[in-house]
């Protein structure tokens, strides 16, 4: 049997080890279009607020052990499609290759903040890692941040820069901190706390324009400009679906592909996982998508024995967040 897996995060490399471990003659390929696999990307604002003292600290493993555990991992390589009917892919670089099982863990992006100069140097997006690395070699320059909307990266950007001594200033249309998930008791130790830390807070507010000529000068907001020689993307995680979606695998009113408790899409023989599927919470059934990385782990999980021919099943998630400013 082979198992191909698109996507190398929590979800994908979760679901590449747990087929192996439910069939080990299985051959598993996993294609990432990044340098590096496994590794969460909620790790990285702890690095550069130097609570965790390298980015080395926050992969799993090495690649050698991938290698070692069965694993064939392709990095740095994109597939274009997914043919269901002829159970293929195709791959820029080799072409089409065929499955038998295939492991949707195609993950997420940021929402574009949709206002202009979003092509401008000095803003920056929290999730690749050997970005970040470069980016910490910068915000030794930087004095004054913004952060576009608190979402959890980059709530914990917000304490990170402070700690680094770049003032730091919040700009959401919220009423208070995650506003859309949680009510403003539960919040309010966070919320304080960056207040005893000098964050400036702007909720309500809405950032309409980045600015500069080719680097940041200045954020423009309903309010009035924010100078800032960095902006932090904070909106909410997007689904990254277009493959599965060309493909006719069906996605649900979040934008994520909808999954049964076996993490099974609507194709047979496709399975998906992590930020690019949809679960439904555990008290309200209302579908939710772009939760943590140890959801999405254990999503992948869940993916990888049914595809390697086991019997998991993935539970409803209660989402119990805890947060520390």
């Amino acid at each position: 049997m082979k198992i191909v897996v698109i996507g190398g995060g929590a979800a994908g490399l979760g679901a590449a080890g747990a087929a192996k471990g439910a069939n080990p003659k299985a051959e598993i390929v996993v294609y990432t279009e990044f340098e590096d696999v496994a590794y969460s990307p909620c790790g990285i604002p702890f690095v550069h607020g130097k609570e965790i003292d390298s980015f080395e600290r926050l992969f799993l493993a090495t690649k050698e052990q991938y290698v070692e555990s069965g694993l064939d991992i392709r990095y740095e390589t994109t597939v274009t499609a997914i043919d269901p009917a002829n159970k293929t892919i195709t791959v820029a670089g080799e072409g089409v290759v065929s499955y038998d099982r295939l492991i949707v863990a195609t993950g997420w992006d940021y929402a574009d903040p949709g206002v202009p100069g979003g092509d401008l140097g000095g803003i920056y997006r929290v999730k690749n890692i050997r970005r970040a690395m470069e980016w910490d070699t910068v915000l030794d320059t930087v004095k004054s941040a913004v952060i576009v909307e608190s979402g959890y990266i980059a709530m914990e950007m917000t304490t990170a820069l402070r700690h680094r001594g770049i003032d730091v200033t919040i700009v959401d249309p919220g009423p208070w901190p995650l506003s859309d998930l949680v009510d403003p008791e539960i919040i309010e130790p966070v919320r304080k706390g960056w207040e005893d830390i000098d964050v400036d807070m702007q909720w309500g507010n809405r950032v309409t324009a980045f600015r500069g000529d080719t680097t940041l000068t200045h954020v423009e907001t309903e309010r009035g400009d924010v100078i800032a020689d960095l902006a932090v993307i904070g909106t909410h995680k997007k689904p990254l679906n277009d493959l599965a979606k060309a493909a006719g695998i069906k996605l649900g009113s979040t934008g994520g592909i909808i999954v049964d408790s076996h993490m099974r899409t609507s194709i047979d023989g496709i399975f998906a996982a992590g930020d690019c599927a949809e679960i439904p919470h555990g008290v309200s059934n209302v579908p939710l998508q772009g939760l943590s990385g140890s959801h999405a782990y254990a999503q992948g999980k869940a993916a990888g024995v049914n595809a390697g021919g086991g019997d998991r099943q993935y539970k409803q998630v209660y989402v119990p967040w805890g947060m520390l400013a």
